[in-house]
């Protein structure tokens, strides 16, 4: 296992905190999205059943990025590790994004807000309200704030940094072919069913963070711990439920409800209760949440480092 260093992890936390994910530097994602695209292409012509192809796919980006990221560690020690931890972790680029579309939903723009939230989220957002678009952004800051931080913490230190990459690799391909449409439902199986496996933990670990972030910030730390008990097992996902509940219960509002994807309804239950009015003007709440269970995480890995 090629563990990082303290020094190497300081160092990518504050890139990530500066500059987040600027377009000039080369990032994993599209090398990893290539691969896929080129993949399926190779994979569905020359393989007629559709869920072993799409394992077969899973298991060569998988061993393409394990190997190369182990190969570049050699060259490079400590600028090369940075690199790779730097650029799995997303949280500044999660709040640039999700602030872009407040943004526009306080200057009146929403049809600027619909086009930037269907830039972070899955779902159909050309109708979307103004509070359907803010719940959309509060959902995907719950969500992304397992799978662009806690989750690839969680593997660094699990599996050092080829696991880390390993994860970014799971997480990008359930977002490229994961979807349970007719053209992915059984090529994308084994992607969707490893992404939900891995995010098993993080997820729960996400949502006792907002828990505790929660309780930091005075906000409402119990009725979070009580609706991610009573709701986030509900939700069809094994795992977006828990920190959207956290969030829900944190924050006093309800969350969850109609969404279209492919222009088909997808009717998710509700999480939480509306004891206050889901409206984008929270968001600046939400961003306290964000960067405390970050702060957490960043506090626990880097202990988790001394040993």
């Amino acid at each position: 296992m090629i563990e990082a260093t303290t020094a190497e992890f300081a160092i990518a936390v504050m890139l990530d905190l500066i500059i987040g994910d600027p377009r000039w530097l080369p990032h994993p994602v599209e090398g990893i999205g290539f691969l896929v695209r080129r993949f399926e292409r190779l994979l569905r012509r020359i393989m007629p059943y559709e869920r072993a192809a799409g394992s077969v796919l899973v298991f060569m980006v998988l061993a393409v990025s394990l190997v190369f990221t182990a190969a570049t560690l050699r060259w490079g020690r400590s600028p090369v590790a940075v690199y790779w931890i730097f650029s799995c972790l997303a949280l500044r680029s999660l709040d640039q994004h999700a602030l872009r579309v407040i943004k526009a939903l306080r200057s009146g723009d929403l049809n600027v807000a619909r086009n930037l939230a269907g830039q972070i989220v899955g779902r159909d957002t050309g109708k979307l309200s103004e509070n359907e678009i803010t719940r959309a952004v509060f959902e995907t800051v719950a969500e992304n704030l397992s799978d662009g931080v806690v989750a690839p913490l969680f593997f660094l230190a699990l599996a050092g940094i080829p696991g880390m990459v390993a994860y970014k690799a799971i997480n990008t391909m359930d977002s490229m072919i994961g979807y349970k449409n007719e053209t992915y439902i059984r090529f994308g199986w084994a992607a969707a069913r490893l992404d939900d496996l891995a995010n098993y933990i993080p997820a729960r670990i996400t949502a006792g963070l907002i828990v505790l972030s929660a309780a930091l910030l005075r906000l409402r730390w119990r009725s979070a711990a009580a609706i991610v008990l009573r709701d986030a097992q509900l939700q069809p996902s094994p795992n977006a439920g828990y920190p959207e509940a956290a969030l829900a219960g944190a924050l006093g509002v309800q969350l969850g409800g109609l969404n279209y994807y492919f222009g088909r309804p997808v009717h998710k239950p509700f999480l939480g209760d509306p004891t206050d009015e889901l409206q984008w003007s929270r968001f600046a709440t939400v961003r306290w949440l964000m960067y405390g269970v970050a702060g957490f995480s960043y506090l626990a890995l880097g202990i988790w480092l001394q040993f």
